[in-house]
């Protein structure tokens, strides 16, 4: 006879999506990793038949069998507005995964991977940028974040474009000196902004090697380039300037509150970046614990899933350890 799972957690960014089943107790009852969820690219039907493979290797690695779910727990790239989030719970709850179905924007796992309680805010800095803050009462803060068009700046892909903008300026003379016109191409074998900008192109280099540049742009900041080092500087400025808000609307700004770091960016710990937004927060919200989230994003899939179905602390304890074994 099969075992019935209290959750089933999805966490499924852009480029990969992790899936687990997880126990009444808190236990992993199986899991798996596969390709990442790009709706807007393929549609959100294929994009959730993807998902469905990657639900259904786990199933058959389960050891006993799983012959139901209480609840799917998903956390989907891609959801930036409450309604797209609406949208893909229905279609999420019409794979009959589980009896009951929620999705959130994927940066709510990681915040809620990183604490012992759904309290915090968190900003995750990876190829973009993105805030959310939450309460234990189900109160959020958020953004669309969808890129300048909702007054972001930022991002390990907005970093690299405005790296090469300052670098090409350099180089033709419309703008003032900058180490980067030296150390963007180097890093690829060239000897000018030029020879870069032509490879990137005409496809010599890929367009998925850009993002090779964002420790460029840090390296030269942390050595000293006023052009750099002012790229830098702003992005800590935006991190805080989100935390800030999305502390205010909670009403946290005045207290001891988890302030998570999150994303390739962020968790790359550059002392420059991460110590300026030390500094900021240290002044704009003092009682901000700020720390870089090291756990996998479908451990806060899960505990928000155990959160929904009232699980016991012990159930939420037992599938952290779990996680921080190492998710295998």
């Amino acid at each position: 006879m099969g075992v019935t799972a209290a959750v089933l957690a999805i966490d499924a960014g852009n480029s990969k999506s992790d899936v687990a089943f997880v126990g009444e107790d808190g236990t992993v009852l199986a899991s798996a990793r596969g390709p990442g969820f790009q709706p807007p690219r393929v549609g959100t039907g294929p994009a959730l038949d993807v998902l469905a493979a990657t639900v259904a290797e786990a199933l058959a690695s389960a050891g006993p069998a799983i012959d139901g779910v209480r609840h799917v727990s998903a956390c989907l790239a891609n959801a930036d507005f409450p309604a797209e989030e609406a949208e893909l719970a229905a279609a999420v709850h019409a794979r009959a995964w589980g009896r009951s179905a929620a999705v959130r924007n994927d940066t709510f796992a990681i915040l809620r991977a990183g604490v012992d309680e759904p309290r915090g805010v968190a900003v995750v800095c990876g190829a973009g940028i993105n805030c959310v803050g939450m309460l234990p009462d189900g109160r959020t803060a958020r953004f669309p974040a969808v890129g300048r068009v909702s007054g972001d700046w930022g991002g390990g892909s907005f970093l690299v474009e405005e790296a090469m903008w300052w670098a090409a300026r350099a180089e033709d003379g419309r703008g003032e000196p900058t180490e980067l016109a030296r150390v963007l191409p180097a890093h690829f074998g060239l000897d000018s902004v030029y020879a870069l900008i032509e490879a990137l192109h005409l496809g010599r280099i890929a367009a998925g090697r850009r993002h090779e540049l964002t420790p460029v742009l840090f390296a030269a900041g942390a050595a000293g380039d006023p052009v750099a080092r002012a790229l830098v500087e702003r992005q800590a400025e935006e991190v805080v300037a989100l935390a800030v808000v999305a502390l205010e609307r909670l009403g946290l700004l005045d207290e001891e509150v988890p302030v998570l770091l999150g994303g390739s960016v962020l968790a790359a710990r550059h002392p420059l970046l991460n110590g300026r937004i030390a500094e900021l927060l240290s002044v704009k919200a003092p009682g901000a614990d700020v720390r870089v989230v090291t756990e996998p994003p479908v451990l806060g899939a899960a505990l928000l899933g155990l959160d929904h179905v009232g699980a016991p602390a012990g159930a939420r304890a037992r599938v952290r350890a779990h996680y921080r074994r190492g998710p295998g």
